[in-house]
């Protein structure tokens, strides 16, 4: 348990720095360092008509390794959660999607990035979002709450995925769906293998390979499942896209929280 604390501190501490920084006029990036986005992570990764929709503080503080936005197929009046939401791009960006009628939860466990979110989604004059604290192991939101769950490279910083899975799981509404941008290793790559690519921190070591990424839906239970690579990262690590989807006849809570507050 020290372990994971000692990351999920690391974790906490590299996303307040990079919202200070970007708050301040820089940029930010996944990586062990503030850097410069290099195309694999961050801003990058969004078409251009899209920066032209957000504040410039929402892009550059984008972290992601992906754009769950474009492969969630959000519809108008839909509920969206996205876990680990920092600045709030992916947020605004589903909030365009789904309308006046439509809801996105934004979740973040980091109280700078929060800050970050909330002014950005006040210069983008969005109505229908609700930034909330907590961490993605234990989603404060109750059961069958939402229709669509994005994430854009937050999953793989967790140190509990069958909890993320499983509050994922709990907080869709029955016949809901994931929409996710992760790191993933190739089957063949160990832990220690992944670790020597790049930290936990940097979006590396903490990924879960293809098939552990299926298992930990598919026990969830979750169904048609699919893991789709989209660019490398780093030698047998892989930006992907995830998509699953609850079953219609699904109860609804399964392990996990029982929707209290997170950290």
């Amino acid at each position: 348990m020290s372990e994971q604390n000692d990351l999920r501190e690391a974790v906490r501490e590299r996303y307040a720095a990079a919202a200070v920084q970007v708050a301040g006029g820089g940029t930010a990036c996944c990586g062990p360092e503030v850097t410069e986005d290099d195309g694999d992570f961050g801003g990058a990764l969004y078409a251009a008509d899209e920066h032209d929709q957000l504040p410039a503080e929402a892009v550059a503080a984008s972290l992601g390794c992906g754009n769950p936005t474009a492969v969630a197929g959000l519809n108008e009046g839909e509920r969206v959660l996205d876990l680990g939401a920092g600045g709030g791009i992916d947020v605004l960006l589903s909030a365009r999607r789904v309308g006046p009628t439509g809801k996105v939860y934004g979740l973040d466990m980091t109280e700078e990035m929060l800050a970050l979110a909330l002014a950005n989604a006040k210069k983008a004059g969005a109505a229908n979002v609700e930034f909330l604290k907590g961490a993605i192991e234990a989603v404060p939101l109750p059961a069958n709450t939402v229709d669509v769950v994005i994430s854009n490279c937050v999953i793989n910083l967790s140190t509990d995925k069958p909890a993320v899975f499983a509050e994922t799981f709990r907080v869709l509404a029955p016949g809901g769906r994931i929409g996710v941008s992760d790191v993933v290793a190739d089957d063949r790559l160990t832990p220690a293998q992944r670790a020597e690519r790049g930290d936990h921190v940097g979006c590396i070591a903490g990924a879960l390979s293809v098939t552990e990424y299926r298992r930990g839906l598919e026990t969830a239970g979750f169904t048609n499942v699919e893991i789709a690579l989209t660019h490398q990262v780093a030698d047998g690590m892989h930006s992907a896209v995830v998509r699953a989807v609850k079953p219609v006849s699904a109860a609804g809570a399964t392990g996990g929280s029982a929707g209290g507050p997170g950290r």
